[in-house]
This record gives C-alpha cells, sequence and structure tokens, in this order.
C-alpha cells in the first residue's frame, strides 16, 4: 500500500471514528440482542421455561440449557449471525432454555434445593411433555453446569440422555469470583434489604478478577471504533458483561459453605434435602467444555470435572478462549458450537 493510500484509509477511518463515537455518545447506536423468536412455555416464579421455534427438528431428543443465576441469559442469544441459539437450532435440534429472571424478596430463601431439585425436575417434566419424549440432553452453562451437575448427582435416575457443561466451575479452591461475590465470612453485610446479594456486588466481584478490562476495552474500541461490525459486538458483549442480577440469599450462603468453604465437589461432600450425593451417580455420555484463557471459571477450576463424574463416555473439549469466547464470536461459531453439536447428535436420533 502507497502512503497515498495509507493516509487515505486512515483519514477515512477517522470520519468513521467521528461518526460511531457520536452516535454511541449521544445513545442511538443501541444493539438489539435475544432476537431468535420463542415462546414461554412455563413458569414458576421468576424461573421462566422457553421454546424457540423451529420448523426443521431434525434430531431428538430436545435439548434443555440451564443458564446461571447472575447473568441474562441473552448472551447464548446474542445478535443474529451470533447466536449459540442460532446454531444450534440451525442442527437440527429442538431447543428449550431455562432462565433465573431477577431474584427479589420472594426469592431469598430460595437454595440448591428449589433449582435442583424443584424447577429443573420440573422443566425436564415440561419439555418431555410438550415435545412428547421420554429424555431430554441437558446443557449447563457457567453456574448452569453447577446446578445440572447436583440434578445429576441427586437424581441419576432422571431422564436424561446426555449431559454437557459449559466453563462450569467444580474445583472452587481455584474460583476467586465465588469468595468475592458471598464475601466469605462477611455474607450477612453484603445482604441487600431484600435478602439477597445485590446485583452491583456480583458486578463489581466480576470486575475485580480483572480490573484493567474496562482499560484496554476502551483503547481497542478506540483503535477499531471505525468497523462497525467491531463497535456492534462491543456494544451487545460489553452491555451483557455488566448486566448482572441478584443471586438468592440462602444460594449464596450454600455457595460459601458447601462450595468454597468445603469444596463438596472436589471433596466428595454434597448434601442436598438431607441427602448426600455425589458426582459419581452421574453416568449419562458427557461433555465438558471450558476455555484456557477463562479468567473468571479457569481452566483448572473446570477440568477435574471429568475425574469426578461416573460417565463411562466422556469427552473433553479445551480451547483457547475465554468465558465468553465459548458461545460467541469466531471461536464458537468454528470450534465450540460444531463440536458440541456433533457430540449431541451422536447421542440423539434422528427423526
Amino acid at each position: 500500500m502507497s502512503i497515498v493510500e495509507s493516509v487515505r484509509r486512515e483519514v477515512e477511518r477517522n470520519a468513521l471514528r467521528a461518526r460511531n463515537g457520536i452516535k454511541m455518545a449521544a445513545g442511538i447506536s443501541s444493539v438489539q440482542t435475544g432476537l431468535t423468536p420463542r415462546d414461554r412455555v412455563w413458569q414458576n416464579g421468576r424461573a421462566a421455561l422457553y421454546r424457540y421455534r423451529n420448523d426443521d427438528v431434525r434430531y431428538r431428543p430436545p435439548l434443555l440449557v440451564v443458564f446461571s443465576v447472575v447473568s441474562k441469559a441473552y448472551i447464548l442469544d446474542l445478535t443474529p449471525g451470533n447466536s449459540f441459539v442460532e446454531h444450534l437450532l440451525a442442527g437440527g435440534f429442538d431447543v428449550y432454555l431455562l432462565e433465573w429472571g431477577e431474584a427479589d424478596e420472594r426469592d431469598a430463601r430460595n437454595g440448591f434445593e428449589y433449582y435442583v431439585d424443584g424447577a429443573i425436575p420440573a422443566a425436564v417434566r415440561e419439555v418431555c411433555k410438550r415435545s412428547k419424549v421420554d429424555e431430554v440432553s441437558l446443557i449447563g452453562y457457567c453456574f448452569g453446569g453447577v446446578l445440572t451437575l447436583l440434578h445429576g448427582a441427586h437424581h441419576p435416575d432422571a431422564p436424561i440422555r446426555s449431559h454437557t457443561v459449559m466453563a462450569c466451575p467444580v474445583d472452587y479452591a481455584r474460583m476467586p469470583l465465588a469468595l468475592a461475590m458471598t464475601g466469605g465470612d462477611d455474607l450477612e453485610t453484603i445482604l441487600g434489604d431484600d435478602g439477597n446479594v445485590p446485583a452491583d456486588v456480583v458486578f463489581s466481584a466480576f470486575r475485580s478478577l480483572k480490573p484493567t478490562a474496562d482499560i484496554t476495552g476502551y483503547v481497542d474500541l478506540l483503535e477499531k471504533l471505525w468497523n462497525d461490525d467491531y463497535v456492534q459486538a462491543y456494544q451487545a458483549m460489553n452491555g451483557w458483561a455488566s448486566d448482572h442480577v441478584p443471586m438468592a440469599g440462602e444460594l449464596a450462603r450454600q455457595i460459601s459453605t458447601m462450595l468454597v468453604e468445603k469444596n463438596g465437589f472436589v471433596e466428595d461432600d454434597l448434601v442436598l434435602g438431607g441427602d448426600r450425593v455425589s458426582l459419581k451417580s452421574i453416568t449419562v455420555p458427557f461433555m465438558a467444555v471450558f476455555g484456557e484463557k477463562d479468567h473468571i471459571v479457569p481452566a483448572d477450576a473446570a477440568s477435574p470435572v471429568l475425574d469426578l463424574i461416573g460417565s463411562e463416555q466422556k469427552t473433553e473439549l479445551r480451547l483457547t478462549g475465554g468465558h465468553i469466547g465459548l458461545v460467541v464470536g469466531r471461536t464458537a461459531a468454528k470450534t465450540t458450537v460444531p463440536t458440541i453439536i456433533e457430540f449431541l447428535q451422536k447421542q440423539s436420533e434422528e427423526k
């Protein structure tokens, strides 16, 4: 490229930077997320089960995706063309999503038993009824994976065909986020008036893991502000990363004692509803997906799950990406999702 062409290109990019910067500053450059058509088919309190519309279902059983409790689920359906859900639908699956909504004072006493012994089994029954099947394939993302693991441990006879967890922590000795979010011995002092861990505490816990992320993010944004696609992706991702929800107070207490203090998964010291349970009870085909650069759920906090479960057929998908990169972006589209779809199709049957 000649000097003249290089100067011309930079002038054009500076003009685009100015245009996009003005639009962002004025708040007229918003990005719509979660646009894949879906229907709410079941609800219990703030928990809701959604079924995504798909006229080309080629495999069964259906997929039930269980999301985390402290973030909003639209990261799985970020924008058209950059959507984990879109890929699953294109793979020929009937896809359901269980998300937890925003905890309020009515949820303060919800512990693991509500999620693991109540809501997930009810959602599984609803999926089976609506799709006219006897089993589902389960996918748990982040803390949603923790919930599905506990469900599998406590309900080993549940109608689950296969089990996948993504960025799912099991070794809490290697999870600084958990301690930051639940406050350790100071948990009661950080609970809000509604009895829950406030959303801003959750946000601060995430931010504390990478305190310079905002600065480096702005530097990258300034450099690439001329690129409309980059700006759109930045806005969508940055918006989700700061869009947290409260955590039920009782759940935070149980995480603090059972998972952080006792490291219950690794030490095989798990009690639910008065029953001692173990991940060895999970025996269905299993896949664990995690990222080497995940600063939220480090690889060494996620990888032990394969040694803890009882499944004979188990698969590890270890990627170089980070926490969010498992479900959105080029790595997800080229590696994560195709591998997950291939695994799920092998455990499924064609209609």
